[in-house]
């Protein structure tokens, strides 16, 4: 992949809509400007042209823009032409592009070249696909916030203190002749501890972020007939799950993504958990159990007309130990019990809808997001593990300043680990084969 070499590509969406764009960037890019529109463009400026193919006949008519470097997206020159969006004209456009000298970008490139060139750093390029591909209004504010770099700030911010506090640690170790204790004088101890305090609260709103980002998995299980179908329906607003009065109805999972206030889930409808003789019934509930291992929580639901009965009691005690999991009895209406709710069990009615809005608000608590406020990290896998690592570090860190004589080499070692944990996340030091995995799933365009 060259970075010399202008890139082209239709960075609006594939389909007919009234506008459509295709963007150009490069280091130099006059050529495709007088070959497309045969005008000299003023920079940063909305102009109206007539797209020309290589004969001088018009392709569309429309606007363009051209950002000169740096002032761009890129850093480079950036050719932005605004035409109509069908998708004919369009690819007849970037064509023409291709034939002066443009090749295609791959996914993601543009944004690559706008990290490449400084505009923006690796939490903020990612914070732009996770804008794109927001499920709901809460995940595209964070992504904004951390598109505008206020992610970036707060992990430079430790990174600059954990920089000086190795400066400190190697003044000690240079000097130890002149008795004077940087650290000691430098509060090292309590900058360390704000260190790993403001570490840890950065990895719970990141945490946060990423349950936001990628849904909450859910999976519905207990005994057949007991009702998970209709709950699934009711939770999604829809007919989405077959609903009969036959055990066994449900032989595999149904899935089904949902937003409740904004939060997405995924509800995993699964078959009833019971011994039987059936062989697809019995790979049914193999998957079901599969899926259980997978879910961030369980609802074992159960009927509330009967209570725990002794399948119900089996099948709590054979879901996988440490797994989050909620009591919820449904039926309700049948059993002529007043909805009621608690942390240990919720009472809903999937026909009536008596009890859902406590479940969703417990769904949301469980999740972590009941609480979070505005200031969530919309944080990916990697970046999680880097924050992880920094917190690991750190603590190490402090266990080796204890005692009356801290070993401070190996002290200064946990502190440069933890700073090049929060260098990863900004993309000081990142790999080209990590950088190819986290552009390539970008989309073109972009």
């Amino acid at each position: 992949m060259s970075s010399h070499v202008p890139i082209a590509a239709i960075a609006t969406a594939p389909g007919q809509a009234g506008i459509g764009v295709v963007r150009v960037s490069g280091k130099d890019i006059a050529s495709v400007i007088r070959g497309v529109t045969a005008k000299v463009l003023a920079p940063r400026m909305a102009t109206l042209v007539t797209f020309r193919d290589a004969g001088g006949s018009a392709i569309d008519a429309g606007i363009a823009l051209y950002f000169k470097a740096p002032h761009s997206y890129t850093g480079e020159d950036v050719l932005e032409l605004q035409g109509h969006g069908g998708p004919v004209v369009l690819n007849v456009l970037l064509g023409r592009c291709l034939e002066l000298g443009c090749r295609i970008a791959e996914p993601g490139e543009f944004t690559r070249r706008a990290y490449m060139n400084g505009k923006i750093d690796l939490a903020q390029a990612e914070s732009v696909a996770d804008l794109i591909a927001a499920a709901s209004a809460q995940a595209a504010r964070a992504a904004v916030r951390s598109l505008d770099g206020a992610f970036s700030r707060e992990v430079l911010a430790l990174r600059d203190e954990l920089v000086t506090l190795r400066m400190l640690v190697e003044a000690t170790l240079d000097f130890p002749e002149e008795e004077i204790d940087f650290l000691k004088r430098a509060n090292a101890w309590h900058r360390v501890d704000a260190v790993k305090t403001s570490l840890v609260a950065i990895l719970g709103r990141a945490t946060q972020g990423a349950r936001l980002r990628a849904g909450l998995s859910v999976v519905l299980a207990g005994r057949p007939n007991v009702g998970k179908s209709s709950l699934l329906n009711a939770l999604a607003g829809e007919e989405a799950a077959i609903v009969t009065a036959v055990p066994g109805t449900t032989r595999d999972r149904i899935e089904k993504a949902i937003l409740i206030d904004g939060m997405p889930v995924n509800v995993i409808d699964t078959a009833g958990l019971r011994d039987t003789l059936d062989e697809v019934e019995s790979q049914g509930i193999a998957r079901t159990r599969e899926a259980i291992g997978r879910a961030d929580l369980v609802l074992h639901l159960m009927e509330a007309s009967s209570g725990v009965t002794p399948d119900d009691a089996q099948i709590a005690a054979q879901l996988p130990a440490g797994i989050d999991r909620l009591a919820v009895m449904n039926k309700v209406d049948l059993a002529q019990l007043a909805p009621g709710d608690d942390q240990a069990t919720l009472y809903v009615s999937a026909k009536t809808g008596a009890g859902l809005d406590a479940l969703r608000t417990e769904l949301k608590r469980r999740a972590g997001l009941e609480a979070a406020g505005e200031d969530v990290i919309l944080a990916r896998a990697r970046q999680l593990d880097a924050l992880r690592r920094a917190v690991g570090a750190v603590e190490a860190a402090t266990l080796h300043l204890e005692g009356s004589a801290p070993a401070l080499e190996l002290f200064a070692e946990e502190l440069r680990l933890a700073q090049e944990a929060l260098n990863s996340i900004t993309g000081e030091f990142t790999p080209d084969d990590l950088l190819g995995e986290i552009f390539g799933r970008f989309c073109i365009g972009k």
